[in-house]
C-alpha cells in the first residue's frame, strides 16, 4: 500500500483528471425509430472525487460512461478532461465492466498485465506494480492462479488491478459489482473503498444501488427515467473511511431516504405491503 500512496500524493498534487460533461445528449436511430438515450447532461467532477450514478434501468448511465470514455460520440455537447475535447477514444483511463473478462490461459497476474501489453509497453516492467495491486486487494497470494481458481469476487478485484495498472488518473466503472452475491458485494464496496482511499483516483462508479453509492460517493448523481436527467446531484458528508460502520449512521439513513424519495416521487419505486393493505381480496 506505501508504494500506491506515494503515487495517489502525487497525483493530488498535480491535480489531473478533472472531468467536464457539457450540455449532452444522446440519440440512438434505427431506421425511423428514435430513442433519446439521455437528454441535456451537464457535470463537473473534479480531480481525485468519487462521483456515483444512480438510476433506473435504461436511463442512460452507462451510455454517459461510454461518452466520457471517448468510445460513443455524443449526439449533442461535448466531454473535455483536463481542459481537452474527448474527441475518440480516451486512452489515460481504466475501465471495470460488470463481468472481469478474464484470459482463462493466463495467470491472474498475466490477465492484469495485459493491459499494458495491449499498449504495446513492456510487462516485466509492470510486474512489482502489478504484484502490490494485487496485495493491496487481497490477491498477493493468488498471482500465479488462474481465473477459474478464484471466486468470482476475487476475479472483479483482479479486474479493478488491470484497469490500475497503468496508473490512469481516471477509472471508470460500470456496475462493477452487480452479478455478485450480496456478501461478496459488500466487502468489494469496503475494499474499494480502502483502494480509493490509497490512491485517490478520479472515480465515476455506476451502480442501481442507493446504499452503494451513498457508501462509496463523494456525490451522487441521479437520473430520471429514459431520457436521462440528472434529477439532482447529492453531496456525501459522511466521515471516511466508511467501512461496514456507516450504514449505523443517521446521516447515512437520511441521505438513502432522500435518494429513495426521489424515486418514489417519479414512481420508479412503490411502497409495500402497508401501502396496497386493503386492495387485494382475501381468499
Amino acid at each position: 500500500m506505501t508504494a500506491l500512496r506515494k503515487e495517489a500524493d502525487v497525483a493530488a498534487v498535480s491535480g489531473t483528471s478533472a472531468i467536464h460533461v457539457d450540455g449532452v445528449a444522446q440519440v440512438f436511430r434505427r431506421g425511423d425509430a428514435e430513442t433519446r438515450a439521455i437528454e441535456r447532461i451537464d457535470l463537473s467532477i473534479a480531480a481525485g472525487e468519487f462521483v456515483s450514478v444512480v438510476g433506473p434501468s435504461g436511463c442512460g448511465k452507462s451510455t454517459l460512461m461510454r461518452i466520457i470514455s471517448g468510445l460513443l460520440s455524443p449526439s449533442q455537447g461535448r466531454v473535455l478532461i483536463n481542459g481537452q475535447a474527448v474527441k475518440g477514444p480516451y486512452t489515460d483511463l481504466g475501465i471495470v465492466f460488470q463481468q472481469p473478462v478474464l484470459l482463462d490461459w493466463r495467470s491472474i497476474l498475466g490477465n492484469v498485465l495485459l493491459q499494458v501489453e495491449l499498449r504495446s509497453q513492456n510487462p516485466s516492467e509492470y510486474a512489482e506494480r502489478g504484484k502490490a495491486l494485487l496485495e493491496a486487494v487481497g490477491l498477493g497470494d493468488f498471482h500465479d492462479r488462474y481465473p477459474y481458481e478464484l471466486s468470482g469476487g476475487m476475479q472483479q478485484r483482479a479486474a479493478i488491478c488491470r484497469a490500475l495498472i497503468h496508473d490512469p488518473p481516471l477509472l471508470l466503472m460500470d456496475e462493477p459489482f452487480g452479478a455478485l452475491d450480496a456478501l461478496t458485494r459488500e466487502q468489494m464496496r469496503v475494499d474499494l473503498e480502502e483502494l480509493w482511499l490509497s490512491t485517490r483516483k478520479t472515480v465515476v462508479f455506476i451502480t442501481h444501488s442507493i446504499d452503494e453509492a451513498v457508501l462509496l460517493s463523494d456525490r451522487v448523481v441521479v437520473m430520471s427515467p429514459r431520457p436521462g436527467r440528472i434529477e439532482r446531484v447529492i453531496d456525501i458528508d459522511l466521515p471516511r473511511p466508511r467501512g461496514l460502520e456507516a450504514r449505523r449512521s443517521l446521516r447515512f439513513t437520511a441521505i438513502v431516504e432522500e435518494i429513495t424519495g426521489i424515486f418514489l416521487s417519479r414512481g420508479l419505486l412503490r411502497r409495500g405491503r402497508s401501502a396496497l393493505a386493503g386492495t387485494i381480496p382475501r381468499r
